[in-house]
């Protein structure tokens, strides 16, 4: 697959990010005060730089643990086909579980995944996702916290990659297709 020429435009800043970010741990402490120790898992492998940062900045006891799931591949639009690539380690029965989510679109991914994590019955289960496209919702799932609600574009950076690339980038950018 060839790559098209594009550019990138900054969207929401790194600072921007680290304010928001501040604000979702105060609520999720407020929320799981009375856990003994918080199950973060992270959706591979956009969320990890989210998930870095979230559980830095929480401030509470927590274990890290990961699934991969995939409804992409290499393209650009969902295939709606969710496929497990790596499951969780860990038991999370009886504990207290935050899924972490780079980007909501079409709510394929996240929706199939908690579905998934309920039936291993947890005793509370939320959600949280750095960016949520609501305009390209298929699926009645809301995250329980949202960093960013941005409109339908596609946007690398902050651990979102495009083919790839540009998951390092401290912020979260619009790709813009050139023409050649």
């Amino acid at each position: 697959m060839s790559e098209r020429p594009y550019v990138i435009d900054q969207m929401i800043s790194a600072k921007t990010i680290a304010a928001r970010i501040e604000e979702l741990c105060t609520e999720i402490r407020r929320e799981f005060a009375d856990t003994e120790k918080l199950v973060v898992v992270g959706l591979l492998r956009g969320s990890f730089v989210f998930i870095a940062d979230l559980v830095r900045e929480l401030d509470m006891p927590v274990e890290v643990d990961f699934i991969e799931a995939s409804s992409y591949g290499s393209a650009m639009v969902s295939s709606r086909e969710v496929r497990i690539l790596k499951d969780l380690r860990g038991a999370i029965e009886s504990r207290d579980v935050l899924v972490v989510e780079d980007i909501v679109d079409t709510g394929h991914t996240l929706s199939h995944v908690t579905s998934l994590l309920k039936s291993r019955h947890p005793a509370k289960l939320k959600t949280i996702a750095l960016l949520d496209k609501p305009s390209r919702r298929e699926v009645d799932f809301k995250a329980d916290w949202v960093g960013f609600s941005i409109p339908d574009e596609f946007v690398v950076g902050y651990g979102i990659d495009y083919a790839q690339r540009n998951r390092n980038l401290p912020y979260i950018g619009k790709v813009r297709f050139v023409e050649e």
